[in-house]
């Protein structure tokens, strides 16, 4: 992992950048990212409701 993709992955972690923004970052898709994510450990800075409210808005699309 270079430096570049630590970055990224620190300022995700830090709820700097947002999943969408870190998978265009890194050139890969949000379900890449979140299996990136997953590997790492790297939680997501947000709470479950706020996961649920993006669930609903994507649902509706």
């Amino acid at each position: 992992m270079n430096d570049e993709v630590f970055e990224m992955l620190r300022h995700y972690k830090e709820g700097k950048l947002s999943l969408e923004g870190l998978a265009k970052k890194l050139d890969i898709s949000i379900s890449e990212a979140i299996d990136l994510l997953a590997e790492l450990g790297i939680e997501a800075p947000i709470e479950f409701d706020d996961y649920l409210k993006g669930f609903e808005v994507f649902k509706e699309k």
